[in-house]
C-alpha cells in the first residue's frame, strides 16, 4: 500500500462483517452491519500544536481499534477497503 497519512491521521483496515446473523442466515451486504473495529496500518507524524510543537500519535501500527461507526473517510486502493481518520474518532484500543 502506498498510502501515508499526514499529521494526525490514521489509516485503519476494517474488519469484515458478519457473515451470519445470530440464527445462522448469510446476511447480504446491503444487511451486514458497517464495522467499528479495525487494525492500524499506517500512522501521521502527531498533532500540530498552535505553537508548533508535535505531538506523536499514541495507536500505532497493528493496533486493533474501535473507531466511530461513521467517521473517518472510506477509501479503495488496489482493491483493498481503508477508512482515514483522525486520531480522535478512535475511541480504544483492543489489548
Amino acid at each position: 500500500m502506498n498510502l501515508r497519512p499526514l499529521r494526525d491521521k490514521v489509516v485503519v483496515k476494517p474488519s469484515e462483517g458478519e457473515e451470519k446473523s445470530a440464527g445462522g442466515i448469510f446476511l447480504p451486504d446491503s444487511a451486514k452491519k458497517k464495522p467499528q473495529e479495525g487494525i492500524v496500518i499506517a500512522v501521521g507524524n502527531g498533532k500540530v500544536l498552535d505553537n508548533g510543537e508535535v505531538i506523536p500519535l499514541t495507536v500505532k501500527v497493528d493496533d486493533k481499534v474501535v473507531y466511530s461507526k461513521y467517521g473517518g473517510t472510506e477509501v479503495k486502493i488496489d482493491g483493498t477497503d481503508y477508512v482515514l481518520l483522525e486520531e480522535d474518532q478512535i475511541f480504544a484500543i483492543l489489548e
